[in-house]
C-alpha cells in the first residue's frame, strides 16, 4: 500500500486550479503570442476564409505562450482536444474542423483535427509539421512557418477532405498511436487529471511535516477574487499540520473564464474532435 501511495504521490502532483482555455476573438487567426506580423495575419486569414468560404470547412490558426497559463494539463494532447471541443471548430455533422496550435515558450504545436477525418489524415498532418512548420521554428521564423505550414494542411488535408478525395495511406505518426490500448491510456489519462486535486490534497496527509516529521499535514484552499471573462482571479492555499505549529501560504493564479458568446459555436459550427491529428517539438 505505501508503495502504491507513494506512487500515486509522484504522478500525481498537487495542482492549484481547473483547466481553462484562451477566448477566441476570430475564428481565423487569434495570434496571442504575437509571433504573427501584421501583413503574415492578412494572408492567413483571407486564406483560412476562402475555405470557409469556398469549401465550408473551418480551419483556425492559435498562438499562445504557454498551456500553464490555462492550467496545469496533463498533455499537449489533452489540452488540444479540449480546446478545440470547448470552441466547437468545424461542422457539427461533418466534424471537419482543423486547429492549428503553436505554443511559443513551451516549444511544441499541434494539428488537431475534428473527429471526421480518417487515421491516414494524421500521418499527412505529422509530415507537415516535421517538413514545414518546425524547421522555420527552429530558426525562429515563426510567421513563416505558420504560413507555409497552414497553406500545406490546407492542400493535404481540408481540401481533399471537402472534395471528397480518398485519404492518405494510414501509417502511425509519431507520438500519435490508435487502439485499445491508446484508448484506455487516454481514459486513464482524462480520469486522472480529473482525480489529481482531490488526491492530491489525500496524499499530503502521508507527506512528513517538514516541522515536526509527524504525518499530518492539511491543505485549504480559498478564493481570494473570483476570475472573470476579462481578469484573471487569486487564490490561497494553506498548509497546516495536525501535530505542531507548522503554517504555510501560497497564492496561486486562477486563469479567466471564457464567455459564453466566444466559448459556444458563436464563430463556429459545432465540431468535435476525439483526438486525432499530430504534435510536434522544437
Amino acid at each position: 500500500m505505501a508503495r502504491i501511495l507513494a506512487f500515486l504521490f509522484i504522478l500525481l502532483p498537487t495542482f492549484t486550479y481547473a483547466q481553462n482555455y484562451p477566448d477566441f476573438e476570430t475564428a481565423y487567426v487569434n495570434d496571442y503570442a504575437d509571433i504573427i506580423d501584421e501583413q503574415t495575419e492578412k494572408r492567413l486569414t483571407d486564406q483560412l476564409m476562402a475555405l470557409r468560404q469556398d469549401h465550408d470547412v473551418e480551419a483556425t490558426v492559435l498562438t499562445i505562450d504557454s498551456r500553464k497559463t490555462y492550467g496545469d494539463s496533463p498533455s499537449l494532447e489533452y489540452f488540444a482536444t479540449g480546446l478545440f471541443n470547448k470552441w466547437g471548430i468545424g461542422n457539427a455533422k461533418r466534424n471537419d474542423g482543423i486547429l492549428i496550435l503553436v505554443i511559443r515558450n513551451d516549444r511544441e504545436m499541434q494539428v488537431e483535427l475534428g473527429s471526421g477525418y480518417g487515421t491516414g489524415f494524421n500521418r499527412a498532418a505529422q509530415e507537415t509539421i516535421d517538413d514545414y512548420f518546425l524547421p522555420s521554428f527552429r530558426n525562429d521564423k515563426y510567421a513563416q512557418g505558420i504560413e507555409r505550414g497552414t497553406t500545406e494542411i490546407i492542400r493535404r488535408i481540408a481540401l481533399p477532405f471537402a472534395q471528397g478525395r480518398p485519404e492518405p495511406a494510414d501509417s502511425e505518426p509519431s507520438g500519435k498511436s490508435d487502439g485499445p490500448i491508446a484508448i484506455f491510456i487516454a481514459m486513464a489519462g482524462f480520469v486522472l487529471f480529473s482525480l489529481r486535486r482531490k488526491i492530491g490534497d489525500l496524499l499530503l496527509r502521508f507527506k512528513k511535516c517538514p516541522n515536526c516529521g509527524r504525518n499530518g499535514l492539511r491543505r485549504k484552499r480559498e478564493t481570494l477574487y473570483s476570475a472573470t471573462s476579462t481578469t484573471a482571479g487569486q487564490g490561497k492555499s494553506t498548509t497546516t499540520c495536525d501535530y505542531c505549529d507548522y503554517y504555510k501560504t501560497d497564492t496561486y493564479i486562477i486563469p479567466r473564464l471564457a464567455t459564453s458568446s466566444t466559448s459556444s459555436s458563436g464563430g463556429f459550427g459545432g465540431g468535435s474532435s476525439s483526438g486525432g491529428g499530430a504534435s510536434g517539438r522544437w
